[in-house]
């Protein structure tokens, strides 16, 4: 086969770098199930990695891009065959196994999800790992006793890839949402997402947080951490479920035991990255029928693989609302 283009991260002088290169099937970390790449995507967690901001790169050189789509052009493995459309995000893809930044990729078939009937190459990476993630923190949520009718569910980091797709599905499943951010100017954003009310991190104390405060939110999706998640918690329902999705603001958590026990708050870590393979095909399989977003399309930008480097710092800085797919095929 010829060689075909690459974003190939690398370790010099203790940094990353990053650079597009030439590649043969040869040269990729060895796997099960061939991929034609037809779309990968840009996750914070890519930002991250392709920046030397986080770190997220646990082997030099390594392809970047931790989501794929495409189509199997050789498996060694029954499940698949040539010509079926599949979906692999997570486990060690594009952070200790060469990634989605390639035209052509080869991954364990263990990590390899069928298409799900009615998705395409272009949704299933208009959700990638962000949009798995915040269904995968449905899914969870749903099975902590969270339904409509019960109250307002509130989602920090609304702009962002998870917090729009979640604020989109926990919408079309008929529950009160309410976005909480930072970034006024993006009210109509939101609320074309379907948030009924936008709350301004502004306008939150967070220098005065109680141990227990007043009862809102009968669920909540957090992609911040820190100061905000503390006031979550402080502030859910009785039985109320939050889920723990992302770090953006910090790792800390300053808390007290007093909203899970005096009210029996849940608090669930979603870990996108190692959820066993029967979860991941159902919630596949739930973003594809009842948990699909209705406003997916608007809150999705396409580049073209060779821009790809330009959108990094953008997550970084904090200046990408929605989510970024890569269209692999387009000059």
């Amino acid at each position: 086969m010829e060689k075909f283009k690459v974003y190939r991260l690398r370790e010099a002088d203790k940094k990353v770098v990053g650079g597009f290169e030439e590649a043969a099937l040869d040269d990729l970390d060895p796997g099960e199930v061939t991929v034609r790449v037809a779309y990968s995507s840009v996750n914070y967690k890519d930002a991250l990695a392709a920046t030397g901001k986080g770190r997220i790169i646990r082997r030099f050189p390594c392809i970047g891009g931790i989501d794929l789509s495409g189509t199997v052009t050789d498996s060694r493995d029954a499940r698949f065959k040539k010509g079926d459309a599949v979906i692999a995000t997570s486990y060690d893809i594009g952070v200790a196994h060469d990634g989605g930044y390639a035209e052509y990729a080869r991954v364990p078939a263990a990590w390899v999800v069928p298409m799900p009937r009615g998705m395409t190459h272009f949704d299933a990476m208009a959700l990638g790992t962000a949009g798995f993630t915040a269904g995968l923190a449905v899914v969870r949520m749903i099975h902590e006793g969270l339904k409509p009718g019960k109250g307002p569910v509130i989602v920090s980091g609304a702009t962002g890839g998870v917090g729009s797709v979640a604020i989109d599905i926990l919408a079309g499943l008929g529950h009160e949402v309410v976005a909480l951010t930072g970034k006024e100017s993006e009210t109509d954003y939101l609320k074309g997402l379907g948030a009924k009310e936008v709350m301004l991190r502004t306008g939150l104390d967070l220098a005065k947080i109680k141990p227990l405060d007043k009862a809102m939110w009968a669920g909540a999706v957090d992609n911040l951490g820190g100061e905000v998640l503390a006031w979550m918690a402080s502030t859910m329902q009785i039985g109320a479920p939050i889920a723990s999705v992302g770090l953006a603001a910090s790792m800390s958590l300053n808390t007290t035991v007093a909203p899970f026990i005096l009210r029996g708050v849940s608090l669930l870590g979603v870990d996108s990255v190692n959820c066993e393979m029967a979860m991941r095909q159902k919630v596949w399989e739930s973003l594809a029928a009842e948990m699909k977003p209705r406003h997916l399309a608007g809150a999705t930008r396409t580049i073209p693989f060779d821009q790809l480097p330009s959108v990094f710092d953008d997550f970084i800085g904090a200046r990408v609302k929605g989510r970024v797919v890569v269209d692999m095929a387009a000059d």
